[in-house]
């Protein structure tokens, strides 16, 4: 589906997805902020005060109103303007601080240098994000690449199986995936730590869903060696 089809998708009802946000995310989320220090673009630069988050294929925002309302500031972005515009409005029932963290962008995640998205995060999310594999993994370590030390990726989508043995999401296998692609699409160079690579359930209205979540986190800077008299 390209801008236009889910422009179309996202203005044929109020709220395609709900407002309450994805359970997975808020599960292993939650706390988080408290966990991942923020830390300054530059080595003599302040830090900001809230931890960032950036929400690649935000839709209509609930994953990015949640975090707003939990202490991230949050960047998201979507190529769908609808989406977007749908995200502003939801976000207006926030009071002024709690929106005012939120930065709406209408762009083509695929290309995060044209957007100048260039990071760092403390938490970068692709959350129900479909791509073509080649497409795919080069947004995944663009991903990484965003992260602050110590920051955390998570990857959530529609699971291979769940074509064949759970329920709704995209029918086309080209752009399904594993935890082990995921894995696969971050290298043996990467210097993330995988913390989870697995497959979830999720509850819908018929039998549940199959997701692929992967959870991975950039190493923290080791601490300077504490300077000693002679």
């Amino acid at each position: 589906m390209d801008s236009a089809d889910w422009d179309a998708r996202y203005a044929q009802s109020e709220l395609v997805w709900g407002v309450p946000p994805n359970s997975t995310v808020v599960e292993h989320v939650y706390g988080l902020d408290r966990q991942a220090p923020s830390r300054p673009e530059t080595a003599d630069g302040e830090a900001p005060a809230l931890p960032r988050a950036l929400d690649l294929a935000c839709g209509e925002g609930r994953n990015a109103v949640w975090l707003a309302t939990h202490g991230w500031q949050v960047h998201a972005v979507d190529y769908s303007q609808v989406g977007i515009d749908k995200g502003r409005t939801v976000a207006t029932r926030l009071s002024r601080s709690v929106r005012g963290r939120i930065t709406w962008q209408c762009a083509d995640v695929t290309d995060l240098d044209a957007a100048e998205i260039t990071g760092p995060y403390e938490l970068v999310l692709m959350v129900f994000l479909h791509l073509p594999a080649e497409h795919r993994r080069i947004l995944v370590r663009r991903a990484a690449e965003l992260l602050a030390p110590a920051g955390t990726l998570l990857v959530l989508g529609h699971d291979t199986s769940n074509l064949t043995e759970g329920y709704g999401g995209p029918q086309d296998p080209s752009i399904l995936f594993t935890p082990d692609d995921i894995v696969a699409d971050l290298g043996a160079e990467s210097d993330l730590e995988i913390r989870i690579a697995d497959r979830v359930l999720r509850p819908t209205e018929g039998r549940d869903a199959i997701d692929a979540l992967v959870i991975a986190t950039k190493p923290a800077p080791e601490a300077a060696e504490p300077e000693t008299n002679p």
